[in-house]
């Protein structure tokens, strides 16, 4: 079965950025998605569109086909009571290099790095950590099967049904909820890994999902 509109898809993959494997899935633990929904980006499927099981692939986007360029709109100043969960500021994330999963305007998750930390705001970079970068994907296609009415409807991994990004996490959820400058707030308090939008992975690790 070839890869096309509504297929369930796994594969194995690896990405390289500047010389260095960044990101990769193994046969163990495949990337899997529903091909044609928009989980991952557009060039990335089209890339492995056609394709069988047992088939590699290895192509290149470049910075417009990924995460577009380095946006400076996208770094902004954000009041430290954007990370307050049951009113206490989680000084222990403010740390300058950490990466936070925040919530944006429309309900997505994006990740924000630390840059600066000030007495009364933070400075947020909420650029994809893939902005700006040439990204060169090689794999393999490991299977191809249809899609059921289920999974077309709730998302291979029910994740249309389960679409807040908190999911009760932590006794805060996502920063006490409150709305806040630009639209956004921290989510939850967890570090890197707590949502899927990516490169490739739904795995904690990959980062082929388009960013929200």
């Amino acid at each position: 079965m070839k890869i096309g509109q509504n297929k369930v898809v796994g594969l194995c993959y690896e990405l390289e950025v500047d010389g260095e494997i960044v990101d990769r899935t193994t046969k163990e633990r495949p990337l899997d998605y529903i091909h044609g929904t928009g989980a991952l980006l557009a060039k990335f499927e089209s890339g492995v569109e056609g394709l069988e099981p047992g088939e590699k692939f290895s192509f290149t986007l470049t910075p417009s086909e990924g995460y577009g360029e380095v946006d400076p709109d996208r770094i902004i100043d954000l009041p430290k009571q954007a990370f307050e969960v049951n009113g206490v500021i989680q000084e222990g994330l403010l740390v300058p290099g950490t990466t936070i999963p925040m919530l944006n305007g429309r309900g997505g998750v994006v990740p924000g790095k630390v840059l600066e930390v000030h007495q009364d705001y933070v400075k947020m970079d909420l650029n994809s950590p893939m902005a700006g970068k040439t990204l060169n994907f090689s794999g393999e296609i490991l299977f191809v099967r249809e899609a059921t009415e289920k999974e077309l409807h709730d998302g291979l991994h029910g994740e249309n049904v389960h679409s807040c990004c908190c999911g009760g996490h932590g006794e805060g959820g996502c920063c006490g909820h409150h709305e806040h400058e630009e639209g956004h707030e921290c989510c939850g308090g967890h570090g890197e890994g707590h949502h899927e939008g990516g490169c490739c992975g739904g795995h904690g690790e990959g980062r082929c999902h388009k960013d929200e």
